[in-house]
C-alpha cells in the first residue's frame, strides 16, 4: 500500500495590515449616501401616508367622538347652571346641541368655523346670531373628515323639522329645502323671523365640488339676539377655506420628522433592520400623525 502525501496547512495568523481578499460575488456592499438617502426617504414617506390616513379615517373619527363627548359633558353643566353663551364667545367654545334624529345627527356646536374648530365637529359662523334668535344663523360641518357629521344633510326633505338646544331653550326648526350652487336663496328674515343654514362639502367625499346647503325656518318663538362677533370674518373662517395658521407647526414637526428619519436610516446600518423598526417605529409614527394633523387643517374645512 502506498501512503499518500498531505501538505501542511498554514495555521499562522495573518500579520496585521495585511492586505484581505476582495468580496466575493455574494458578500453585501456597505451603506453608502445613497442607500441612507433612499432609506430616509422612504421611511419619511412610510410615516407620512400612515399618518394621514389614520388622521383624515379611523384616527379622526375616533378624534371625533371623543370631542364629541367632552364638549357634551361641558355644554350640558353650562345648561343646567345657565352660563351657556348666549352670543359671542371664544373660539371652540360649545354654544348649542343639534338634533336631527331623521339622519342621526346629535352633535355639540363649537364657536367659530376654522378647520381646527370643525375637526371637533359642527361650527357656528361668528357673523351670524346663534340658533333661536331673530335673523340668520348658519352652521357648518364636515362631509366625510373626523365623523363627516353633516354627510347626510342632503338627504333631508321639506318640511321635516329638528331642533337646536342654546342656553335660551331648544328651538324648533322646519326644512325649506336643499341648496347647491346656482340655486335661488330664500328671502332674508326680518322682524321676529329666523332663517338657520346647514353648509357642508357637495360631491364626493374627500373630493369636494363644491359646496352644499340645507336652509330651514325658525317655527318656535324667536329669543332674544346676543348680537354677532365684531369686525369681518376671518379668511380662515370661509367656507371650503383651510387653516394658514398650520402652516408653522407643519414646517416645524416636518424638521423633526425629517432627523429622525435620517437618524434611523443611519442607525439601521449599526443596529440592523430590526432593532432599527423596534425603536424607530413608534418615532415615525408619532411624527407622521403630527405632521398629518397639520396638514390636513390646511385643507377646506368642510372635507
Amino acid at each position: 500500500m502506498t501512503a499518500t502525501a498531505t501538505e501542511p496547512v498554514d495555521v499562522r495568523p495573518e500579520p496585521a495590515g495585511a492586505a484581505r481578499a476582495p468580496a466575493g460575488p455574494g458578500s453585501a456592499p456597505a451603506a453608502g449616501p445613497g442607500l441612507w438617502a433612499a432609506g430616509a426617504a422612504l421611511a419619511i414617506l412610510g410615516a407620512l401616508l400612515l399618518g394621514f390616513v389614520a388622521e383624515v379615517g379611523p384616527l379622526g373619527h375616533l378624534r371625533h367622538e371623543r370631542d364629541r363627548r367632552v364638549g357634551y359633558a361641558e355644554l350640558r353643566d353650562e345648561l343646567a347652571n345657565a352660563t351657556a353663551p348666549l352670543g359671542p364667545t371664544e373660539v371652540g367654545a360649545p354654544v348649542a346641541l343639534l338634533a336631527i334624529p331623521q339622519i342621526g345627527v346629535r352633535e355639540v356646536v363649537r364657536e367659530a368655523t376654522t378647520a381646527e374648530v370643525l375637526a371637533a365637529g359642527p361650527g357656528h359662523r361668528r357673523d351670524t346670531v346663534l340658533p333661536g334668535q331673530p335673523g340668520t344663523s348658519i352652521l357648518m360641518g364636515r362631509q366625510a373628515g373626523y365623523g363627516g357629521p353633516f354627510g347626510d344633510i342632503g338627504d333631508l326633505e321639506r318640511g321635516e323639522t329638528f331642533t337646536v338646544t342654546t342656553g335660551q331653550g331648544e328651538h324648533a326648526y322646519r326644512v325649506l329645502g336643499v341648496r347647491r350652487a346656482g340655486d335661488p336663496q330664500p328671502a332674508r328674515p326680518t322682524g321676529e323671523a329666523g332663517l338657520l343654514t346647514l353648509m357642508t362639502a357637495d360631491g364626493t367625499p374627500y373630493m369636494p365640488g363644491g359646496v352644499l346647503q340645507v336652509d330651514a325656518e325658525l317655527v318656535s318663538p324667536a329669543q332674544q339676539s346676543g348680537g354677532r362677533a365684531p369686525g369681518r370674518l376671518p379668511a380662515d373662517e370661509a367656507p371650503m377655506a383651510g387653516q394658514s395658521a398650520a402652516w408653522m407647526p407643519l414646517i416645524l414637526w416636518g424638521q423633526a420628522l425629517l432627523l429622525a428619519a435620517a437618524a434611523l436610516a443611519w442607525a439601521r446600518v449599526r443596529w440592523g433592520r430590526a432593532h432599527t423598526w423596534l425603536v424607530g417605529f413608534p418615532v415615525l409614527a408619532a411624527l407622521g400623525l403630527a405632521v398629518s394633523d397639520q396638514a390636513a387643517l390646511l385643507l377646506p374645512n368642510l372635507l
